[in-house]
């Protein structure tokens, strides 16, 4: 099962969610706003950054990272990436970081060179697994249990959390509630069909390809597979024609995927680095 579109918007709709979990104050409603923001100098990706909503330089940003598979390199990677970001803003403030692991298993641990970094009490590390079977009122949490729910659990469990977080139909959290509900089954159990997990839920015959979750969770698959394309583009492009301009390069981080698959078949006759100057300019 795919976690990191769910848990981004999870904490998306939930910016207290992350609080929540690592035990630290939990900020009033509209303090935070999540957002994924990416360290150009690297091209590496933060899997979320709070960032206050407010101008008060003392509340701090935080760095929420779910690694859901297992990486020697996930701790190196994180705090470089989080180090970056925080030397490259105009507005410095305190900040806060917390890594979400379905299990301990899944956690391999930091080298030397960084445990130093976990004992800071602005450092936490969280293990859903012991949140399995925390009572809580707070609908984000149950989502999160029914995420790391074992499959014969999800549908009882989905049915529990629907009727114990009922919220009232002109509530704007209710569409966003019913969309991680329903799409977390969908990715849960995807031998069934989206109207057999409705019909489950009792929920309303509304098409999950039309809502407004789902359109963002294709939208950033279909980027993902646009900067797969890039990557894939510009190292055929090195090799064929050796070291590209930095500007060419950014160029072609940032064309659209038919204008890349059109790239790809048309590198095939470049003889020189002009020709890719030339494509280039026939395509603004």
């Amino acid at each position: 099962m795919k976690t990191d579109h769910l848990l981004y918007k999870l904490f998306k709709a939930c910016p207290d969610l992350p609080f929540k979990l690592a035990d630290w104050p939990v900020p009033a409603a509209g303090t935070y706003t999540l957002r994924a923001e990416e360290v150009k100098e690297t091209r590496f990706q933060l899997d979320g950054v709070l960032v206050p909503t407010a101008d008060d330089p003392t509340l701090p940003v935080g760095f929420l990272e779910a690694q859901f598979q297992p990486d020697l390199q996930f701790y190196g990677r994180w705090f470089t990436e989080l180090f970056i970001y925080l030397y490259r803003q105009p507005v410095q403030r305190p900040w806060r970081a917390i890594a979400i692991f379905p299990d301990r298993a899944t956690d391999k641990g930091p080298s030397p060179s960084f445990e130093v970094l976990l004992q800071l009490p602005c450092v936490r590390r969280v293990y859903l697994e012991d949140l399995a079977d925390t009572p809580t009122t707070h609908w984000g949490l149950q989502l999160l249990q029914l995420i790391i729910a074992p499959l014969p659990d999800a549908i009882p469990r989905a049915q529990a959390t629907q009727r114990a977080f009922s919220l009232p139909p002109d509530d704007p959290q209710t569409p966003v509630f019913l969309d991680l509900l329903e799409t977390i089954l969908v990715y849960k159990l995807p031998q069934l069909s989206r109207q057999e997990i409705q019909a489950m839920l009792h929920l309303p015959d509304v098409d999950l390809k039309q809502t407004r979750f789902y359109q963002d969770v294709l939208a950033e698959t279909q980027e993902d597979g646009r900067q797969r394309e890039a990557a894939l583009i510009l190292r055929m492009l090195r090799r064929r024609l050796g070291p590209l301009a930095p500007t060419q390069e950014d160029r072609i981080q940032t064309l659209p995927l038919t204008e890349l698959e059109n790239l790809g078949e048309a590198l095939l006759d470049f003889q020189t680095a002009a020709d890719l100057t030339a494509w280039l300019q026939q395509h603004p």
